[in-house]
Order: C-alpha cells, then sequence, then structure tokens
C-alpha cells in the first residue's frame, strides 16, 4: 500500500487559514486533495493536523470530502506523521505539505515508481530542486519513517519530518530531476502574493482544476503577468 500523508493546519504566521481560502468556490486544501487523487500509484490519502481547536474546521472540512483525518501533536509533526501513518501500516509514504495546492499527480506518479523501482529507502524532486517552489514531494518507506521517528532527537528534525532521512550515509536515496531547471519559480502558498498567483493561475484554467504543472510552465510564456506578485520573494 502507498500512504500518502497531507499535512496541513490553519496556523500561519503569515497566512492564517490559507488551506481554507477559496478560489472559484472551493478552498485549497480541496483543491489539493483531489488533483493528489489523480495519481495512480496512491492507494490512500490523509489528511494529517493537530490537535489544536483552530483545525476543527479544517478537519471537518476534510472529513466532509471522504477522506479520512488524523490529528496529534502540533510541535511534534515527526510524530503526528508517523502515528498517522501507524494506523495503515503502508510499504510506502509519500508526503505533501499544505502549501503545495498545485501538486501535480503525474510528477507524484514519477516520484513514487523512482522510490519502487529503486528500491530506496527515500526518493524525492527536492535533492537538488529543479521542479517548481510548490511542487515538493517525498516518498519513503514505513520502515525509514519509523527509524527516523525513534531516533531523530532535534527540534528541527521533529518539526520537519524528512530532514533526518535525507542523509546518504543513513539512508538509501534517489532523487528525481527535470531537465530544465525551474526551481525560481513560486507556486507554494506562505503569503497573500503567492495567493495571487494563485488565483491568477487557477482562474486562467476555470472550471479544470486537474491541469499539469507544464500548462503552468506554458502559461507564464504567454502572461509573464500573472506571475509578478509574489516575485519579490524569490529575490
Amino acid at each position: 500500500m502507498i500512504l500518502a500523508i497531507v499535512q496541513a493546519r490553519m496556523g500561519s504566521t503569515r497566512l492564517p487559514g490559507k488551506v481554507l481560502k477559496l478560489i472559484n468556490g472551493k478552498p485549497l486544501i480541496e483543491i489539493l486533495l483531489n488533483r493528489l487523487s489523480e495519481a495512480k500509484r496512491i492507494d490512500k490519502i490523509v489528511l494529517a493536523t493537530s490537535i489544536n481547536k483552530e483545525n476543527d474546521d479544517l478537519s471537518k472540512a476534510v472529513e466532509k470530502l471522504g477522506f479520512d483525518v488524523f490529528r496529534g501533536s502540533e510541535e511534534d509533526v515527526l510524530d503526528r506523521y508517523f502515528k498517522a501513518a501507524s494506523e495503515y501500516s503502508p510499504l510506502g509514504v509519500v508526503r505533501v505539505t499544505g502549501d503545495c495546492p498545485l501538486i501535480d499527480a503525474n510528477l507524484v506518479d514519477r516520484v513514487i515508481r523512482k522510490f519502487q523501482e529503486t528500491s530506496v529507502d527515500y526518493a524525492s524532486n527536492t535533492m537538488p530542486r529543479t521542479y517548481p517552489d510548490g511542487l515538493d514531494l517525498s516518498v519513503f518507506s514505513f520502515e525509514t519513517l519509523e527509524i527516523a521517528w525513534r531516533q531523530a532527537k532535534t527540534k528541527y528534525d521533529r518539526e520537519h519530518v524528512t530532514s533526518f532521512m535525507r542523509h546518504p550515509k543513513r539512508f538509501k536515496i534517489s532523487s528525481v530531476m527535470n531537465d530544465v531547471d525551474y526551481s525560481k519559480e513560486r507556486w507554494t502558498i506562505d503569503a497573500l502574493e503567492d495567493f495571487k498567483v494563485l488565483c491568477n493561475i487557477f482562474n486562467h484554467f476555470k472550471p479544470d482544476f486537474l491541469f499539469s504543472w507544464l500548462e503552468v510552465i506554458e502559461l507564464k510564456s504567454r502572461f509573464p503577468e500573472y506571475f509578478l506578485a509574489n516575485k519579490f520573494l524569490t529575490e
């Protein structure tokens, strides 16, 4: 079983409640989950959020969409992730964050395939980065997740889930890279300016929510003005 765990919560220093902000009548978390659901190599998708009361509305919204929700530690995200995965005992775990509503199903399948065919402990598309910020994902074995959960001690490693796994001396690692480096493109959501760019993208393709990341690259070549709002955040 390949289990995708989406890590999201309502708390955000720069843009509180961002995962429930609406674009064309749909909250970003719904858009993300629907796009992720198109991945053919994922068997189940779960939201992992914290027990804080501020996440009640998020949990209810995701459950209403038909997805399972696990609620755990606010600070120890690695513990939350491990316990969420433990309920399903998967062979592999796909990590996606709520900051990535443009996550691309074909790219997800590509990274999962790399993980499966190379029999590594950890595979990602961020080592090094060649894809736009906002398409980040990693795939790792449940065994690797459990080792990290048991052995990671620093606050940084407990907060960032996969940082402990990204050490080639500890684990077998594989990378998925794009032929062209688009790592300076910013499609994530961390600030209001990011939200403006996402609105421009989704408004252009509406009512389609399932366009590919390559179509967004092509869109920028035609309408670069759609992507100007958050440009200063990449400089």
